[in-house]
């Protein structure tokens, strides 16, 4: 079986709506909880988060978003996100979220995600 976080983030790519629910349903518990920093309350349930993710392809279309690095502790796991596509100017642009995510079985049952990787520059 695919790792259901790296699925669960191919469906960001995909504008039809029947699919992205296929695709989420594949990597998702029915009983799944998501927040990130768009989000003001808790999305709950897996018709809900598909039309969550089916906004970010309709805003960005083109972008996609790929697991490019994660790590287990216990039972959370951390994974960094780049979202990717053409910018407004016509350059490739990438994003970093992270998102830290519990699963029940092989499927998520809750993931929070953050801008950024929680890096900050420190000058002295």
């Amino acid at each position: 079986m695919s790792d259901p976080i790296s699925t669960f983030f191919e469906a960001w790519k995909i504008e039809e709506a029947g699919d992205r629910l296929e695709k989420i349903t594949s990597a998702v518990a029915n009983n799944i909880q998501y927040d990130d920093p768009r989000t003001p309350e808790t999305i709950k349930g897996v018709e809900a988060l598909s039309d969550y993710v089916g906004m970010f392809s309709a805003n960005a279309p083109g972008w996609s978003a790929k697991v490019v690095n994660n790590d287990t502790t216990g039972s959370i796991t951390r994974a960094t996100v780049a979202f990717s596509g053409m910018g407004p100017d016509g350059v490739e642009k990438v994003q970093l979220g992270q998102y830290f995510v519990e699963k029940e079985g092989d499927l998520i049952s809750r993931m929070v995600g953050f801008v950024g990787t929680g890096e900050q520059q420190y000058t002295s």
